[in-house]
């Protein structure tokens, strides 16, 4: 069972939620006028490093066939 709270399935898992959450913060945060654009702009970026770890993750959980 403590296997499973490590796994790559999991961090995949955990990755994109926070992927979410962030795109669900940005887009409020760029509704908001007075909002701070250092701090969007620092949200963004973490969302971009997010979704390349995700993207790598993915890759080594479903590596592409060969042609």
């Amino acid at each position: 069972m403590d296997e499973n709270l490590h796994s790559p399935q999991r961090r995949l898992i955990e990755l994109r939620m926070e992927h979410a959450d962030l795109d669900d913060l940005i887009d409020r945060n760029a509704l908001d006028h007075l909002a701070d654009e250092l701090t969007l702009r620092r949200l963004k970026k973490r969302r971009l490093r997010l979704r390349d770890q995700i993207s790598r993750l993915e890759t080594e959980l479903d590596p592409p066939e060969p042609a």
